[in-house]
């Protein structure tokens, strides 16, 4: 049983699949720093000079009533609350990591057509000189065995 964990652990797929869940998640910590640190304190700015983390209703009162001036106040006095700030953040985190990786695929894509186009699909043939697919052991005009 080690031994089939070993093989299955060593195939080069899993390790290419850990590799980018590492790097991911190394990602999305940058994204949450981008996020949080960069792009929500001038929106906060804008709004008023208002931490979106601090954005939450009160569903249940706590055991010290409100108001709360933080979001951290409020769940330490034990209240239930919808923090729909941080939600807002998180969906902005969503976007940008969303938008990355549209723009990695898209490279990937571009790359691989400009690979397609100078790689050549057909050949000629060298008996009767037509044009025959690259990977042809016979060619369909005139019969004759390719090397």
């Amino acid at each position: 049983m080690l031994k089939e964990f070993k093989e299955f652990a060593l195939r080069g797929n899993v390790v290419d699949m850990a590799v980018g869940i590492i790097v991911g998640a190394a990602f999305g910590t940058i994204v949450n720093s981008l996020v949080s640190d960069i792009i929500t304190p001038p929106i906060g700015l804008l709004l008023g000079k208002v931490d979106f983390s601090n954005f939450f209703l009160i569903l249940k009162k706590g055991i010290n009533p409100g108001p709360y001036p933080s979001l951290s106040s409020a769940q330490s006095a034990g209240a239930v609350t919808l923090n729909y700030g941080l939600f807002i953040t998180k969906v902005i985190n969503f976007l940008i990591v969303s938008f990355a990786v549209f723009l990695l695929v898209r490279s990937i894509n571009r790359l691989k057509r400009e690979r397609e186009k100078t790689t050549p699909k057909t050949k000629e043939c060298p008996y009767c000189f037509l044009s025959i697919p690259i990977n042809a052991i016979r060619c369909p005009h005139c019969t004759s065995e390719l090397k």
